[in-house]
């Protein structure tokens, strides 16, 4: 257990809907025609503030994958998935990259991403090693 240090974001920012912290900057959406269980989704370039769950083998509308879940680092909240790996030639370019359901991300007045004038801290506790 101890704190948890989250890094800031500025310019135009996606954070997690739960607890408000940084995730990801709209600069670096690769796509936002993805759709998961819930609706739409967003894949992206780099992401922040997150943590990983075990690498799994699903079965996706465009093939297998291996991926692992996107953890909030603040709140725990599953924010999406990372692709570890892409089983088949033409989905390698996904490799790398991470999706984050759109409705599990705002901004700070519920749009799709908010301006951040100046840095912060977030703070708080790990929780069981997620």
């Amino acid at each position: 257990m101890g704190r948890v240090f989250a890094v800031s974001l500025e310019g135009k920012i996606y954070s997690c809907k739960y607890c408000g912290t940084h995730l990801a900057l709209s600069d670096d959406i690769v796509s936002k025609s993805f759709q998961s269980r819930h609706g739409k989704a967003y894949l992206f370039n780099k992401i922040a503030n997150v943590t990983l769950g075990e690498k799994e083998e699903r079965l996706m509308m465009t093939g297998a994958h291996t991926v692992a879940d996107i953890y909030c680092v603040q709140c725990c909240s599953i924010l999406g998935w990372k692709y570890e790996m892409a089983h088949e030639k033409s989905q390698k370019y996904k490799e790398g990259k991470s999706v984050l359901e759109r409705f599990k991300i705002s901004g700070s007045d519920g749009s799709n991403y908010w301006v951040s004038h100046e840095a912060h801290s977030v703070g708080g506790s790990d929780t069981d090693g997620i």
